[in-house]
């Protein structure tokens, strides 16, 4: 970091008021967000600023990416992390393993199966599951989620079920997904297509739910986690 150019103030503020987004709520504020935060009435007048932290190598902008604003400095403490987690791994890839296979999942609340509702992350208990169920590795974090609403019926997930879902920014053609619109969830199959991002559901009922570009430029799209699974009280 010693190499970058100064920041005015401003830019300061913005950069950190996107770090502390990403910190307390695992994605990057809107440009209308950072504009009230920051008390600019245009989203040009956010975008020229966020154009200069990218010039002056404190930002990065991937329109196409569920998250469009990362902070280079997080970056690479992530990549510094990653690289001692896979030491750590080496390391010990000898020891035995530990007899609890068990992991315990958090419920974090609920998530709509239908529209778009608000996604609720509240704790309602917890569930001890053999990590081979979940199909994760041990490093991954896996909360759970109540569903509500039915449009993934045909996918086998009713209202009613809980989800396990792997938290992850990233997912593959057909997965699905907790994602978040707008600041709103719903649990669709991710399709990222030439200039947006479609959500499909899995009943006849319902029709996609469609992101468009321009709206994932703003930040206003992000993948929470993929679902690995699911339990229902019979």
């Amino acid at each position: 970091m010693d190499t970058l150019q100064p920041l005015t103030e401003r830019q300061k503020m913005i950069l950190d008021f996107i770090k502390q987004s990403i910190r307390e709520r695992g994605y990057p504020p809107s440009l209308r967000e950072i504009g009230s935060h920051m008390g600019i009435k245009s989203t040009n007048g956010v975008n020229d600023h966020l154009t200069a932290l990218e010039r002056k190598g404190y930002l990065r902008r991937d329109s196409m990416k569920s998250r469009a604003l990362q902070p280079t400095e997080m970056i690479e403490r992530g990549a510094t992390a990653r690289a001692e987690a896979v030491s750590v791994a080496l390391e010990t890839e000898s020891q035995p393993a530990n007899e609890d296979a068990t992991v315990r999942v958090e419920v974090k609340g609920t998530v709509a199966a239908g529209g778009l509702n608000e996604l609720y992350e509240s704790s309602r208990g917890s569930y001890s599951v053999d990590r081979a169920m979940l199909g994760t590795p041990a490093s991954a974090e896996v909360f759970a989620l109540e569903v509500q609403g039915d449009s993934m019926v045909d996918a086998g997930i009713h209202e009613g079920d809980t989800v396990f879902v792997r938290r992850t920014t990233d997912a593959r053609k057909g997965d699905i997904v907790v994602a978040r619109v707008n600041g709103t969830g719903t649990l669709k199959r991710y399709y990222p297509e030439k200039d947006q991002v479609r959500l499909q559901p899995e009943n006849k009922k319902y029709s996609p739910i469609i992101v468009p570009r321009a709206r994932m430029e703003q930040s206003e799209f992000a993948i929470v986690g993929v679902v690995t699974g699911l339990f229902r009280k019979i």
